[in-house]
């Protein structure tokens, strides 16, 4: 029995057989070597180059030499790396040797990893040499962290990772994991509570390839890849890794923050061909006076995920680069984007249409379906489904039920067949007894020319009735008045049903946002 996934693009969706016996780091390594690609390159990251022959051993000295240090199978190990090829080395070498990676926002707090390593019982803490600090209070404190290796400059009396590769062997046989085996773990953050460990299964990741990348974007080995989401982010692991792997293709990596700087360095100078970015990004990149010239990129395909995309951002893009941004959506709990735009078949304000091999429904507050054009909760059906969250029976019971997963978003279904994004579960505002989606008054709002950013939630008058409320980040700051105020009130009014418009508007600098670029509209109901 082959130890790789075959996949069959001749029919809709593509049929992916994964044997029962399956390593999902094995298949995703050496497909390659076996299609004769060793040579070439898989990744391009701040230091250096490295061929799929290079990516190999690494993969096979680190998962080698993480067992040489007393790991064994079904242990986890904590990854908290920026993006530099060390990412794939600890995340796939771990996976080889049947270690389980849990990795981490590198963004967060030394309170966050502190609950994470505990929650986890990781035996192990892989850390960027930067954000050392951040896991001191908690390195020596708990009973399951042993080891400690640390990528950089200076160990700082740790284990060192190129120590760890030279330790371990040059070839790593793939430990006996199966198709549904815990392969690795990404942490979900809702809007309350604490994190949840969200653990997907060996299969997951090529079947993620196989039905998006390959099936819906056309992913192909002379692709050059470059993601400003990072890797510890299921989209971003999705794109830099899994993508990349499963096509042959080359992945850019880039340590440091995305800002419109960073990201038109690597666009002008790597050449990529496919670019993956979120809404909040692609709209500061426009705004920026040093856009690159068209001729100066190499682009073929971008694509959106994280928040809507609004549409006069996708058509900017567009008009400035002659290339199309796919908007789509995805999930921790569904690994990947399972609803999106493609590039034969887009409509701008819409996220598009199922990805072949997944199902969706929208549900009332009680289960029923909603009728077309209503709005309702938006649940998946698909094979990528997160096995559980760790040590949480109630939240997995409440979204894995099962062969649906809830997403928590709210979408209409148009005439057409296209889904039309209407906010969060609980961002959701109900006014004059009528549903108001924060996501399309923020729409309207950044269509006015003054306006940069928009977050609305609701608020209550007087009368304890929600009204919605919009923040704006301007794109002159402290050019705010009351006239404006009342300027971009009257805007949204002729573009939405009156009763949609915001009641109250402050001005701030920026918006709270998460790690991938998402709006924190929780911080801002206080």
């Amino acid at each position: 029995m082959p130890s790789r996934s075959t996949a069959d693009h001749s029919v809709s969706p593509p049929v992916v057989r994964i044997p029962r016996d399956y390593n999902a780091a094995n298949d995703l390594i050496e497909r390659n070597l076996a299609a004769g690609g060793a040579a070439r390159l898989a990744y391009v990251d701040d230091a250096g180059q490295y061929t799929f022959a290079q990516l190999a051993e690494r993969v096979d000295r680190f998962g080698s030499g993480l067992r040489a240090m007393g790991l064994e199978m079904e242990h986890r190990i904590l990854i908290a790396l920026t993006d530099t090829i060390d990412f794939p080395a600890a995340f796939l070498g771990a996976i080889k040797a049947g270690i389980i990676p849990v990795a981490v926002n590198t963004l967060l707090t030394p309170k966050d990893y502190e609950y994470m390593l505990s929650d986890s019982r990781a035996k192990a803490l892989v850390v960027s040499e930067q954000l050392l600090p951040q896991f001191a209070p908690a390195i020596g404190k708990l009973p399951f962290l042993k080891q400690v290796i640390v990528s950089g400059g200076s160990a700082h009396g740790h284990a060192a990772f190129e120590d760890v590769l030279a330790k371990g062997k040059s070839e790593l046989a793939p430990a006996p994991t199966t198709s549904d085996d815990a392969c690795f773990w990404l942490y979900s953050s809702g809007s309350t509570g604490m994190p949840k460990g969200t653990v997907h299964v060996h299969s997951s990741m090529i079947l993620t390839a196989e039905l998006y990348a390959k099936a819906v974007l056309g992913h192909r080995e002379s692709d050059v890849v470059f993601s400003a989401a990072k890797l510890f982010f299921a989209y971003g692991l999705g794109n830099s890794l899994s993508f990349t792997l499963a096509a042959g293709a080359t992945a850019i990596l880039m340590a440091e923050r995305p800002t419109p700087a960073s990201v038109f360095k690597r666009l002008t100078e790597k050449k990529p061909t496919i670019f993956y970015g979120v809404p909040t990004l692609y709209a500061a990149m426009l705004a920026s006076p040093d856009f690159p010239k068209r001729e100066n990129l190499a682009l073929r395909l971008c694509v959106s995920a994280g928040e809507p995309l609004p549409p006069h951002i996708a058509k900017s893009w567009k008009e400035k680069t002659g290339v199309e941004i796919l908007d789509g959506i995805g999930s921790t709990e569904m690994l990947h984007i399972f609803l999106s735009n493609r590039p034969n078949d887009l409509r701008y304000g819409t996220t598009g249409k199922p990805v072949p091999g997944y199902e969706l429904r929208l549900v009332d507050e009680r289960g029923n379906p909603v009728k077309q054009g209503e709005m309702g909760e938006l649940q998946i059906s698909g094979p990528t489904s997160a096995a559980c969250y760790w040590n949480n029976h109630d939240k997995s019971r409440n979204t894995f039920m099962g062969g649906w997963t809830k997403s928590g978003d709210k979408y209409t279904l148009d005439r057409d067949g296209y889904y039309v994004y209407g906010g969060r579960s609980d961002d959701m505002l109900k006014v004059s007894g009528i549903y108001v989606s924060p996501a399309e008054v923020e729409a309207a709002l950044i269509t006015h020319e003054a306006v940069l950013e928009a977050a609305v939630v609701g608020a209550e008058d007087e009368n304890k009735l929600v009204k919605p409320k919009a923040y704006v980040v301007l794109k002159q700051l402290n050019s705010g008045t009351d006239a404006l105020k009342a300027a971009l009130q009257q805007h949204v009014k002729g573009k939405l049903a009156p009763y949609k418009y915001p009641r109250w508007i402050e001005f701030l600098p920026e918006l709270p946002k998460t790690a991938t670029g998402k709006i924190q509209r929780f911080k801002l109901r206080g």
